[in-house]
């Protein structure tokens, strides 16, 4: 069933400013709540307000550069107008912070459905729906409700009404999984956990030893650093390919040491783009032209150590070296594409080069780093190959 999105963003704080605009996530709840419904697909997304300030106007300007309608109404009677009669629609309470992957899983629920958190103290401020459960803030009702509800309204509250008649008909009672619950990101405490919940999330699997064991402090960091900064996840990707790329020019020239300080820079990058893309519920595919062109650039780079060492004292057998690493590389990537194998996280990857190639750095030994990442390359090569025969077999 096709699926539509009803925002409420009526509600004020102390200071007489929406709760719709809580910052959350570096930007605001609104943005947040209609990244959220456009990610499961929900159109037209529908934001009830009383008045539209310059500040929420300028959130919905930023939502439409992305790509993301909103369409503001003021009352009941225009909100049920704006969706087809056989459409179901996800209620979002004013205030409330989802999980996506809980929205998600609540959005492929028929209508009537309720999502609800337990009657405790730590959710009082969540609408009692009996004296066991409260409101989570989000349901799934049919356009049908919508339209009766809004002509038998008069001067109540519609979402509150929404709710009390979804119960009445039998709505079911979903409950929010535990450690993934809706915030009411008008609370202070609430916005800054659900920011801390957020960079925790967007941590995708560890593909080898330095994102694991090296890299996860630094990307927590810069993740909380950049989530509100008006940075594009592709930005990130073409400043660690041009990292690369001037790392290679840096080898060719002579300057080893600024190269590997170059290449350290740019190894968090890829995956800092994948948390922002996360974050903000605009994920991008690995398979992208531009994310694909940062594996070829390292090879490039180890080329220009190896042509450097071939022309200074180091003979042909850097070059040679460097190919065959390149070559075993390239292989093992293809043998293990689409497969999840157990040691992946000790096969050579890009990553593992640049942090392999440190001790090398520290005592010169340049020509030698280029034999050890052959070797690594081929033992990786090797163990995949004999991972891989059973299913070919």
């Amino acid at each position: 069933m096709a699926l539509g999105a009803l925002i409420a963003a009526q509600d004020e704080d102390d200071q007489g400013g929406l709760h719709a605009l809580a910052p959350l996530a570096g930007r605001t709840l609104i943005e947040y709540q209609a990244r959220c419904a456009a990610a499961i697909g929900a159109a037209p997304i529908v934001v009830m307000v009383e008045r539209v300030p310059p500040t929420l106007q300028t959130a919905f300007e930023r939502l439409r550069a992305e790509g993301i309608s909103v369409v503001p109404v003021t009352d009941a009677m225009e909100a049920a107008a704006r969706f087809d009669p056989e459409i179901a629609v996800l209620q979002m309470a004013d205030g409330v912070a989802p999980a996506a992957s809980v929205l998600a899983e609540l959005a492929e629920e028929p209508p009537p459905a309720i999502l609800t958190v337990p009657d405790d103290e730590q959710h009082r401020s969540f609408e009692r729906i009996d004296n066991e459960r409260r409101w989570a803030g989000l349901a799934i009702i049919s356009s049908g409700l919508l339209s009766d509800t809004a002509r038998m309204l008069g001067d109540w509250d519609l979402h509150s009404t929404l709710l009390r008649r979804a119960v009445q008909e039998g709505a079911r009672l979903v409950p929010a999984p535990e450690g993934m619950r809706p915030f009411l990101a008008a609370s202070e405490t609430s916005a800054a956990a659900f920011d801390r919940h957020l960079v925790d999330s967007s941590r995708h699997r560890r593909r080898d030893w330095p994102s694991r064991f090296i890299l996860p402090p630094v990307e927590d960091f810069l993740t909380r650093q950049l989530m509100g900064a008006p940075i594009r996840p592709t930005a990130l990707l073409w400043a660690a390919l041009a990292l690369v790329l001037g790392a290679a020019l840096l080898f060719t020239r002579g300057e080893p040491l600024w190269a590997v300080g170059l290449l350290i820079a740019a190894s968090p990058l890829d995956r800092l783009a994948e948390r922002l893309a996360t974050v903000r519920l605009r994920p991008f595919s690995r398979h992208s032209a531009l994310y694909r062109l940062l594996t070829p650039a390292h090879g490039l780079a180890l080329l220009g150590l190896a042509w450097y060492e071939t022309w200074h004292g180091g003979g042909w057998g850097a070059l040679v070296a460097a190919a065959g690493a390149i070559a075993f590389g390239e292989a093992t990537r293809v043998e293990r594409r689409g497969r999840e194998l157990g040691p992946d996280l000790w096969l050579l990857s890009p990553r593992s080069a640049v942090f392999l190639s440190l001790p090398f750095a520290l005592f010169g030994a340049w020509s030698l780093l280029t034999v050890a990442l052959a070797v690594y390359a081929a033992a990786s090569f090797f163990i995949v190959q004999q991972l891989v025969r059973p299913e070919r077999d």
